[in-house]
């Protein structure tokens, strides 16, 4: 009877959950899901679109003007890829006189603006440079009866031209020429 009365009572004890492999477990998966959640990032794009047709005046900080030096001629650009002005050699020399009246042009419409950057080809002579970064600093006028030198763009960077694009006859001489055919019957 006693053995009866100690099985009865074996399995009214109450059982414990064991908890430790559980709790194992969740220390190992947050970690691991946290590691592998995708995060969000959101990403602002500053856009300059151009004007258009509006007639208000170019913003002198978003403006990067720049002075294109190559052998063919002068090219004052915006910086952003469109030319303002072409000046092309006159006799195989630089209009230089012509760039100093576009830079004082320049001026007129951004009178705040003071930098600006003189983009050089490699065979570019160091005179040309020199005669350039005059005509774009300053320019002689007469103020009060005296012959002064006005500012223009005083804060001058230098850099060299971007490649241009090879033209098309440049791009064929390059492309490999294809095999001739066969010219006789296969029996």
């Amino acid at each position: 009877m006693d053995r009866v009365k100690q099985r009865c009572h074996k399995r009214r004890e109450e059982a414990e959950i064991e908890v430790t492999p559980f709790m194992n477990l969740m220390i190992v998966l947050v970690p691991v899901l946290l590691l592998s959640l995708v995060f969000t990032h959101t990403t602002v794009i500053d856009l300059n679109f151009p004007a258009g047709d509006s007639a208000g005046e170019p913003d002198p900080d978003l403006v990067h003007l720049e002075v294109v030096v190559r052998e063919d001629g002068l090219t004052v650009a915006d910086g952003r890829g469109g030319a303002i002005k072409t000046l092309p050699t006159v006799d195989g020399a630089y209009d230089y006189d012509a760039l100093s009246l576009v830079m004082q042009e320049l001026k007129r419409r951004m009178p705040e603006k003071r930098d600006i950057t003189i983009l050089l080809e490699e065979e570019t002579d160091y005179q040309t440079l020199v005669s350039v970064m005059d005509r774009v600093r300053s320019y002689r006028t007469v103020q009060y009866l005296e012959m002064v030198e006005a500012e223009l763009f005083p804060v001058i960077s230098l850099g060299d031209t971007p490649k241009a694009a090879p033209s098309v006859a440049h791009a064929d001489a390059s492309r490999p020429k294809p095999l001739p055919r066969e010219t006789g019957e296969r029996t």
